[in-house]
């Protein structure tokens, strides 16, 4: 193994970090609430932050659902009172849902990319938190949607008008009943002529454009972009090539739905919704633990295992039903978590995920931070654990993938340049015991060498290069191998590095 390769992994901030994800309005409850009233206008609703997000009715004017015009309150000056709340949980990066003016709570709908939205606060409070956050030795990323804007925006709204520049900046068609093209067919959402080149100047190619400003300006470390699938790695590879110049090591994350193998080089790193899909399939029984690992291994050879680092690793976040809810027993959950943190890719936590809140399909998912749960939280000690065992073991965030074959069992290692930091998953998600000899493809590791799993604390021994591993079921072990010298000071392993 290349040395370099590691070391270069290691100094990257975008290899392997541990993300946390937050919907500003939900997030932290607004000191300055009752003096923020006026800010929100018809059809948007103010809510208390002990209420739960229900589903609403379509508000024809607007273009939108009254759900998605109910707000709680938290802007970008109730979240820095948080930020000591996620440095000591122990994430790496914040990611901000979108803060741009626009009409709705999720702000999918951009009015005014050069604005953030007055109920979050101003750019002169984003370079505030974004002096904190870096100050802390930590990252910040926007949520960059730049495939479309809101119906409501005053740009597109000129547009209609024929304005002879805002026309030229919006995707206009006969064939619709509105007029225009709307991402998903949603009258909310307009498209953007992404291929005029005054809309590329505006949105990403020039120094003064919206991705290079706020890199450079705001003092924010990268962008993860919405619907990056819809863009085209075209695209995707202009604006990745435009946030880079900007700050040479930014970020450049894409939402993928689908397999992730073509989208590099046209982005750093993808939201790994297919290793999500791979991860709940074993788990609920629709595959084995060996074809799961089989199909990660393929993904990672398809797609390369330096992208792989820089992409994401989601469980549930603003678009899905929360873990909790998706499954109800505590082993598949905790396997799901236990996964996220030991496969390849940065760890993206939902904001209280790691406090096991629970909620369906959209708006359940989006409910406020229940801050009332963080104390003597069984949820939040086990994501604890495996921040600190992703934190202690160099090859969780920087290390090869390698798969170990079995007939019924996830298994794989994560492997590095220094044979001191392999380190073995065994995942069991059937409902019986299994034994199984496994094949442990290290040989650096000697032979008699002892496998200690960090939770249970149970031993296996190495024997001419398999472990006969018996875990009962619904378990996973986490296996370090044991390197250290006999009490008369002999070491298997003092000659291999």
């Amino acid at each position: 193994m290349k040395k370099n390769l590691f070391v270069s992994r290691e100094q990257d901030w975008r290899v392997g970090n541990i993300v946390y994800q937050v919907l500003v309005d939900r997030f932290s409850p607004s000191k300055d609430k009752d003096n923020k009233k006026n800010l929100y206008s018809h059809p948007q609703q103010l809510k208390d932050w002990n209420e739960l997000p229900v589903r609403g009715k379509y508000l024809q004017d607007s273009k939108v659902w009254s759900h998605e015009v109910d707000f709680w309150g938290g802007d970008l000056k109730s979240l820095e009172d948080k930020i000591s709340y996620i440095q000591n949980l122990g994430a790496d990066t914040l990611y901000l849902n979108p803060i741009f003016s626009s009409l709705t709570n999720h702000k999918y709908d951009t009015l005014d990319y050069s604005k953030i939205d007055p109920i979050y606060g101003t750019r002169k409070d984003l370079k505030k938190l974004s002096k904190m956050i870096h100050s802390l030795k930590m990252k910040i990323i926007l949520d960059g949607v730049f495939n479309h804007m809101g119906a409501s925006s005053p740009h597109f709204k000129e547009a209609q008008k024929n304005h002879k520049l805002w026309r030229r900046f919006f995707r206009f068609s006969d064939k619709s009943p509105t007029g225009y093209i709307s991402w998903m067919d949603a009258h909310n959402h307009p498209e953007l002529n992404l291929e005029d080149n005054q809309v590329k100047n505006y949105i990403y190619k020039s120094k003064t454009s919206i991705v290079q400003s706020y890199i450079k300006q705001d003092g924010i470390d990268g962008w993860r972009l919405d619907v990056a699938g819809n863009i085209g790695h075209k695209i995707l590879k202009e604006i990745t090539t435009a946030a880079h110049s900007a700050k040479k090591d930014s970020v450049v994350i894409g939402e993928i739905w689908s397999y992730p193998e073509s989208w590099f080089p046209s982005i750093d790193g993808i939201m790994n919704m297919h290793g999500r899909h791979i991860i709940f399939s074993m788990i609920e029984g629709k595959m084995t633990g060996s074809m799961a690992a089989l199909l990660w291994e393929t993904m990672i050879q398809d797609a390369g295992i330096e992208n792989i680092l820089k992409s994401w690793i989601v469980l549930d976040n603003h678009d899905t039903p929360r873990l909790t809810t998706y499954f109800d027993a505590l082993w598949m959950q905790n396997m799901a978590r236990l996964l996220q943190f030991t496969l390849p890719g940065c760890v993206c936590l939902y904001y209280g995920s790691e406090i096991g809140m629970k909620g369906g399909n959209d708006p359940e998912q989006r409910a406020p931070m229940r801050w009332d749960l963080v104390e003597n939280n069984s949820t939040l000690d086990f994501y604890k654990k495996l921040i600190a065992l992703r934190k202690s073991h160099r090859a969780l965030r920087i290390g090869n993938f390698i798969k170990i074959h079995s007939q019924h069992l996830m298994c794989f290692l994560r492997t590095t340049d220094l044979m001191r930091d392999t380190i073995m998953i065994v995942v069991n998600p059937l409902n019986q015991t299994l034994r199984e000899p496994i094949q442990v493809r290290d040989g650096r590791i000697q032979d008699t060498t002892i496998f200690k799993d960090v939770f249970s604390g149970k031993e296996f021994v190495l024997h001419l290069g398999m472990l006969e591993i018996e875990i009962p079921q619904h378990t996973f072990y986490v296996l370090v191998p044991q390197i250290k010298q006999s009490p008369e000071g002999f070491d298997l392993h003092s000659r291999i590095v």
